[in-house]
């Protein structure tokens, strides 16, 4: 028999987390009794110790990346948004700037990030575009594909109504195609806060890629860890926030 309600909410809370606490008990105990050292691989313990030991640094780092993760992502969804809509209204369109939109996914960004360094300095500007650059495909992808699927028939009642094309994509075709949409926006709010530490490694003042470069240059691997949870903690948030904002314009799961 199929759970529903709050109780398979919380199994699907509860089996996760408790996955986790026993990866990291064991994680735990093997670098303890393994007597592995701390430069090799800190244990989870000391991966928080050296987290909360460095917050004064890790805290600025911390907003500068936050910043331009956000920023980037959050251009990257309106600019997504638009182009998705558009490119699935003008077949002509989608011919002439999907090609170049799927070419610029396939640049490694470890040949872009100096390019941008060169034209915007090492200031926080030239990151938030990478990051809208990187995180604009899947969204267009996943915009014009959602929109690709909604039954003609959900246009031509509206249209038999008395709404124009324009109103039926906005309000019809858009709001059917929304969960496809949402998910496009997960995609890349998973990459949005590394892409924008690794820009950053790359070339920057601040940043948790600059602090990235420094732990890595004096071999303090737990600060290293302690980014990695940071970006970790970052995207999650994100995602939340993306799965908060679903829920209130279109309900739960079932819900439509």
């Amino acid at each position: 028999m199929r759970e529903t309600g709050p109780r398979r909410g919380w199994t699907r809370f509860l089996a996760p987390t408790l996955t986790l606490v026993a990866l990291l008990a064991i994680w735990e105990a093997a670098v303890r009794l393994g007597r592995v050292p701390d430069q090799v691989l800190p244990s989870p313990s000391q991966i928080v110790q050296a987290t909360f030991d460095n917050l004064d640094d890790l805290t600025p780092a911390t907003a500068i990346t936050g910043m331009e993760g956000f920023l980037g992502f959050l251009l990257a969804s309106v600019l997504g948004l638009v182009t998705g809509l558009a490119i699935h209204a003008w077949r002509t369109l989608h011919d002439a700037i999907y090609p170049l939109i799927a070419g610029a996914q396939m640049i490694p960004l470890i040949t872009i990030a100096p390019l941008f360094v060169i034209w915007f300095g090492f200031e926080p500007l030239g990151k938030v575009i990478i990051v809208a650059v990187f995180a604009l495909f899947p969204i267009v992808v996943q915009t014009c594909r959602g929109l690709d699927a909604v039954p003609p028939f959900y246009q031509d009642v509206a249209l038999n109504c008395g709404a124009t094309k324009a109103w039926a994509l906005w309000h019809v075709k858009l709001r059917v195609a929304a969960r496809q949409v949402f998910g496009g926006l997960r995609i890349s709010a998973a990459y949005a806060f590394a892409t924008a530490a690794t820009s950053e490694y790359l070339g920057a003042r601040n940043g948790l890629g600059i602090w990235l470069q420094s732990a890595f240059n004096s071999f303090r691997t737990s600060l290293i860890f302690s980014a990695t949870l940071v970006i970790i903690i970052l995207t999650a948030i994100l995602l939340a926030l993306i799965t908060l904002v679903e829920r209130l314009l279109l309900g739960g799961p079932g819900e439509d």
